[in-house]
């Protein structure tokens, strides 16, 4: 791995376990097992790092967005919650850590608001397919709304989990809790063999999905 990279990757897990604020120079150094004036001729400020980390997370937002529904549609759908949780693992401190550093990154700032658009839009079409499969009774005008509540679950679920004082990392049942609460939207109208199969694929989602705090 060139330096540049390793840096970056020692930086996002650093900033996941201990939180964006309470990492220092001194410490990422460390964990590197390099100078600091090494550190910074690749990366001049702290800020430089989290803009290379945003760049990391814009592609794999770009990746998930690519996910489209198959000739299986249960299975798609569990695809992309495990996408998703992906995304959660991989770049927690983005999503738990942001009000506490102020600003993101600048490629983040400039297209969240256009990723979750485009979330709702992913999400509503995998359960769209389901409704063409049969396996999901419900009316299409309904789908936008019930996507729309299925992201904020998914995306605001294990920080919610986190603020009542309920542990969030790996071994917790955190990401398995999210995601059954997320399932109980649309649930009633899956058809039982649907609904079996994506509970076992939850199953095996907080398994593969290991969380910082």
């Amino acid at each position: 791995m060139k330096t540049r990279d390793r840096i970056v990757a020692t930086a996002l897990n650093l900033f996941n376990e201990a939180g964006y604020g309470a990492v220092t120079t001194a410490l990422l150094a460390e964990r590197l097992g390099m100078a600091e004036g090494n550190l910074w001729y690749h990366f001049k400020t702290k800020r430089a790092l989290l803009d290379a980390i945003g760049e990391r997370f814009a592609a794999s937002i770009t990746a998930r967005l690519a996910l489209v529904p198959t000739s299986d549609p249960v299975a798609s759908y569990a695809r992309l919650l495990r996408a998703m949780m992906a995304e959660f693992r991989d770049f927690r401190f983005l999503y738990r850590d942001q009000p506490a550093y102020g600003d993101h990154a600048a490629v983040i700032a400039q297209n969240a608001p256009h990723w979750t658009r485009q979330t709702f839009a992913q999400i509503e079409a995998h359960l769209g397919a389901l409704v063409d499969a049969g396996l999901l009774d419900l009316p299409r005008e309904r789908l936008r709304d019930l996507a729309s509540n299925a992201t904020i679950l998914l995306r605001y679920g294990l920080e919610h989990q986190r603020e009542l004082g309920t542990a969030t990392a790996s071994g917790t049942g955190a990401v398995h809790r999210t995601l059954l609460r997320h399932l109980t939207l649309f649930e009633h109208a899956l058809a039982p063999a649907a609904a079996a199969d994506l509970k076992a694929a939850i199953e095996r989602i907080e398994a593969e999905a290991p969380l910082a705090a």
